[in-house]
């Protein structure tokens, strides 16, 4: 088999250049587009894990006849000089749709586009699946966020932050224990991360109140993992009842656990596991597509 080719990119989005990464599918057919969108403080490379050949998304997506598009989010990589604040969750729904039309211009997405989306990009992603856009989406794969930060990591990360405090280091809090990731994962070189634009910190705290009135928006299958040692966000059982509540709208909602993973999914040995779940509900959605158009 051939191994897919993983190109840096640029690309035009309602008149800002967004940067990334691209594999496309072998004979220019893919089955469909998967939009990959990374979390705060990282970059689109999160979905390209440098540290083993098994993480990358891009390949692995691609090698199953997918093309996959993982961009550096409004105001990360080359839009953070046009957008050196950031931009809004809802104004990189905007952005990102754009992307999507641009993309579609010169290259075909087959049966439509998937997101599959971390953290803070899982929050854009449900922008972009509220939206009345939304319906054309195949479906949405999403890890790192919930309904709720989890008290005690926000204490933890309180103390981190004190001068001369004693708490935990800001990489444990985020990235979690090192035994989950390949050696190397957290060299400079090798560990996708970058500045967290302003316009993130001022709406991330407020993701509790924004969920609610778009999560019953949603109107395409959800699929939603939470890692086994995930410490950001409540993950219990009250929240799973109030999670799939709250995404009326949605057809189908699945929530699972990732065993062997912390907070950063596609950058830990867990990651070609969670990216095959993640590109077979992809393509479970697309026969559901297929399966309502011929029922139409």
């Amino acid at each position: 088999m051939v191994e897919p080719t993983v190109e840096r990119i640029v690309m035009e989005a309602g008149g800002a250049g967004l940067s990334g990464w691209q594999a496309l599918a072998p004979g220019g057919a893919p089955r469909a587009l998967v939009l990959a969108l990374h979390g705060g403080g990282m970059h689109a490379g999160y979905f390209h894990g440098r540290a083993h050949p098994s993480l990358s998304l891009l390949r692995l997506g691609a090698a199953l006849g997918f093309s996959v598009l993982a961009l550096d989010r409004p105001g990360y990589g080359e839009s953070k000089a046009r957008f050196p604040e950031g931009l809004s969750m809802r104004g990189q729904a905007d952005a990102l749709y754009a992307a999507i039309e641009d993309f579609g211009r010169s290259h075909p997405t087959g049966a439509g586009c998937f997101l599959l989306a971390h953290s803070y990009g899982l929050k854009v992603a449900l922008h972009m699946a509220a939206d009345p856009r939304g319906a054309e989406l195949l479906g949405l794969d999403g890890s790192g966020a919930g309904l709720r930060y989890d008290p005690a990591q926000l204490e933890r990360v309180r103390r981190a932050r004190e001068p001369g405090g004693e708490g935990p280091s800001m990489r444990d809090l985020y990235w979690g224990c090192e035994d989950l990731y390949p050696p190397g994962s957290f060299a400079p070189e090798t560990a996708p991360t970058a500045d967290i634009p302003a316009m993130e910190n001022l709406e991330a705290p407020r993701w509790p109140e924004i969920l609610p009135p778009i999560a019953p928006k949603v109107r395409i299958p959800m699929r939603l993992t939470v890692a086994e040692f995930e410490p950001w966000w409540e993950a219990g059982e009250a929240a799973r009842v109030q999670t799939r509540a709250l995404f009326s709208g949605a057809p189908r909602l699945e929530i699972e656990v990732q065993p062997k993973a912390a907070h950063n999914i596609s950058l830990g040995w867990a990651a070609r596991a969670y990216h095959l779940r993640a590109l077979a509900f992809a393509e479970e959605c697309i026969q559901a597509r297929r399966g309502g158009e011929a029922a139409g």
